[in-house]
């Protein structure tokens, strides 16, 4: 059969694709916006035809039927990284939560360590050679489809084709069904005038023709919004947003000075706009790629000048980073933000950046503390850490004794916390 003919062969119902799913199961579904919605209600409508199984996924944006409480023996999720409509799960016990390095799971998928039987995904319309782009998100999701019994795509032509190596083809897949709603948009955070300071301490920092990494929330995109005036930027990142895309369209990013992979911009899953997406669609400016290639300490280090900006929730005086819990409640995961804090420290005049308000809930608690709250999950290392900007400056911690990482990050502290941060200081023998 032809392509075309195998596609016809291939083109079922939400309700009858899901059949593929055995009980015990582990389903993968990509990260964000490139889960398919079509497949992930049907198996919601009928989850308790089944038993055991499970969806697997980083951030999950929509909150499915799926995620009952009451049907959880039958289907239940488990997190990579938690999202809004995966935290109460946890706390109800009905989810579960597999901690990992990004870069890595591609590779622990693909040693069986991390369960991959079945693959959901959406996929552009396919090509005439027979290939969809997984336009949205490639992740761990190319690796997972290397493993699974099954692959089931749900098509959407509201899908970018995106270069990279994120294709799969008509005859890798074992049933389709088609969709053409749009896909979920998740517009830029909002920033206020403590976003706005940490951002231009950042942005002061980043010299013309860096590369950037930039992770998602209200700071990095403070300092996206700060760097237009600046020449030659390129960027290789593991989300690519609208606030990149607002930094291409001033005409900032180029991407000539990037000496690994020069002339075109990486990233491993897209979340933002309708505008964003269709600019990803066949632009030869712009590759997708799995996870282990975009996050690669080593590989992503390869481009000088590498800007890693990443944010936290809470730091401790020796520069240890709780970014994904609320003491032992997860509330993210760890994402990209070790891989790429290393990447930026292994860069020829690399930067590390990790970001934070200085207080929490209206200035009632300091986010930098003596040690972190019990019970939260580090989520990169004292040794890692380089610099730390707060709304009230920049504290360079690579290469400092403990002594002197207390004091700059006491340095930019709120001012009214200072004083018990002293004092916790000279209890630890800190100062």
């Amino acid at each position: 059969m032809n392509v075309q003919e195998l596609y016809a062969a291939k083109k079922t119902t939400p309700a009858e694709a899901i059949r593929l799913v055995k009980n015990g199961d582990t389903i993968v579904v990509p990260t964000a916006v490139a889960e398919p919605p079509a497949l992930l209600h049907a198996l919601s409508e009928y989850r308790r035809d089944f038993l055991d199984v499970k969806v697997a996924q980083i951030l999950a944006v929509r909150k499915f039927g799926y995620l009952d409480p009451t049907t959880a023996e039958h289907v239940r999720h488990s997190a990579y990284f938690f999202s809004g409509a995966t935290r109460p799960g946890f706390r109800e016990g009905v989810v579960d939560f597999t901690p990992s390095y990004f870069s890595e799971m591609p590779q622990l998928i693909d040693r069986g360590l991390m369960p991959a039987d079945v693959v959901f995904t959406q996929v552009s319309p396919m090509d005439a050679h027979g290939y969809f782009s997984l336009g949205l998100a490639a992740d761990y999701t190319m690796a997972a489809i290397r493993r699974a019994r099954a692959v089931v795509i749900e098509v959407n032509p509201n899908i970018p084709y995106a270069f990279g190596n994120c294709h799969l083809h008509i005859s890798q897949v074992a049933a389709l069904v088609e969709n053409d709603e749009p896909i979920l948009e998740v517009g830029l955070p909002a920033i206020g005038p403590v976003q706005q300071a940490i951002g231009k301490y950042v942005a002061d920092m980043i010299e013309d023709g860096s590369t950037l990494q930039i992770g998602y929330g209200g700071i990095p995109d403070a300092v996206v919004m700060q760097l237009t005036h600046k020449h030659d930027l390129g960027i290789h990142t593991e989300m690519i947003g609208d606030g990149i895309l607002t930094l291409i369209e001033s005409g900032a990013v180029t991407n000539r000075r990037k000496n690994y992979l020069p002339g075109k911009m990486v990233a491993t899953f897209a979340l933002g706009s309708k505008k964003l997406y269709n600019f990803l669609d066949r632009n030869p400016a712009f590759e997708m790629h799995p996870v282990d290639y975009t996050n690669d300490p080593y590989l992503a280090g390869q481009n000088d000048k590498l800007i890693a900006i990443n944010a936290t929730l809470e730091i401790d005086f020796l520069g240890q980073c709780g970014s994904e819990s609320l003491g032992p409640l997860p509330y993210s995961g760890t994402g990209g933000q070790s891989d790429f804090v290393r990447a930026a420290n292994r860069s020829k005049d690399g930067k590390a950046f990790i970001v934070l308000p200085s207080t929490a809930k209206d200035n009632t608690i300091s986010r930098i503390v003596p040690t972190l709250t019990p019970g939260t999950h580090v989520s990169t290392s004292k040794n890692d850490i380089n610099y730390v900007v707060t709304e009230y400056g920049v504290a360079q911690l690579r290469g400092k004794s403990a002594k002197q990482r207390c004091e700059a990050l006491i340095g930019i502290a709120h001012p009214d916390f200072r004083p018990q941060l002293r004092e916790a200081a000279k209890k630890m023998h800190l100062l």
